[in-house]
């Protein structure tokens, strides 16, 4: 904690030496584990939306200034720090907010959704205002202000051989995060779980020691997973958008009309981040170029029913048994509107 609050005062002071003259009313600064450019990633393409709305509609009177690459720690680190004010805001993972909020891990019932615009119809609507206020509620010194994309539906690969069935995850090790709802997932389909820290999947795939792992298909891509893989499945299993977590109490000391600000940053914030996750896929830094290096596979219809019928009930009896009364509620708030989503057409 000192090396992270001498880096950021250092930052600090060297931005008063150059800008004393123009100095913000208000600073933000906003940490997050990914690269600083807007181009490559979902979370920076967020970030940065975020910090030029910001800085330009409120003529400077607040600033935003960004710490990627997890410069000043880690992503669970960069939940503490918000909250503690030493930071004031951040994107989150489910997995690093899980150790603050256990009851994020409902998001995580898997083969939820139907497609990408069920997830903002969900996120948009009842169920994020009533997440995001339950995290309020809970943490008490954060401001919940959306829920942007880390890149989409989550993929398996593997350089075992291709997993079109359900029966084709038998005996296969698949990383996961260190979160049990993920492990169990795993099971119920039949692979070895097999938690590993993120640091050490690259290296866990080109020695053997895991067979596959689970992530957005940008991520795969960014990753270079296509080096260490062979197969790639687009099971779109789980989908686990970013909390954007700012501090309550520079939140509270924003005037009404820097609020506004804030909040309309924060909507053109996730919108940059599902467009950008958008393009990825389908560009040659996505499935376009793993196509060339992999062989992927997408699930039928009655192949996905068959693993969502084999992973949901091991999912809603793992939240019955070790999440609380009101984490069971919000799963069930969760699941009414995603079946409305999944049901809504886009345009008729």
């Amino acid at each position: 904690m000192t090396s992270i609050l001498n880096r950021l005062a250092a930052g600090t002071a060297i931005g008063l030496i150059a800008s004393s003259a123009l100095a913000a009313d208000v600073t933000i600064q906003f940490g997050h584990d990914n690269k600083a450019d807007p181009f490559e990633n979902p979370a920076h393409a967020c970030t940065a939306v975020f910090a030029n709305i910001i800085g330009t509609d409120t003529n400077g009177a607040v600033e935003v200034e960004v710490f990627p690459s997890n410069q000043l720690g880690s992503a669970q680190e960069h939940v503490q720090l918000v909250r503690d004010g030493v930071l004031q805001a951040t994107l989150t993972s489910t997995g690093a907010l899980a150790s603050y909020y256990p009851r994020i891990d409902v998001l995580n019932l898997p083969f939820a959704f139907a497609n990408d615009g069920s997830t903002y119809d969900v996120f948009d609507g009842p169920f994020g205002t009533a997440l995001a206020a339950d995290i309020e509620a809970e943490l008490g010194d954060v401001k919940v202000l959306g829920f942007p994309d880390t890149g989409g539906f989550f993929a398996v690969t593997n350089s075992q051989h291709e997993i079109a069935k359900l029966g084709d995850f038998d005996g296969v090790r698949i990383r996961t995060m260190t979160l049990p709802s993920h492990q169990a997932i795993m099971q119920a389909l039949g692979a070895e779980a097999y938690p590993l820290a993120w640091g050490e999947v690259y290296s866990g795939l080109q020695t053997g020691v895991i067979d596959g792992q689970m992530n957005p298909v940008p991520i795969i891509s960014f990753s270079k997973f296509e080096e260490v893989q062979k197969y790639l499945t687009l099971t779109n299993h789980l989908f686990s958008p970013y909390t954007l977590l700012m501090n309550r109490a520079v939140w509270d000391g924003l005037t009404e009309e820097q609020q506004d600000v804030v909040r309309y940053a924060a909507k053109s914030c996730v919108t940059a981040s599902r467009g950008l996750s958008r393009i990825i896929e389908a560009s040659d830094r996505g499935l376009a170029g793993l196509r060339e290096k992999m062989t992927v596979t997408a699930l039928t219809p009655e192949e996905r029913n068959a693993m969502r019928e084999a992973t949901q009930p091991v999912f809603e009896a793992y939240v019955a048994e070790n999440l609380d009364d009101k984490a069971v509620e919000l799963l069930e708030l969760f699941k009414t509107e995603v079946d409305q989503a999944n049901a809504t057409p886009y345009i008729e």
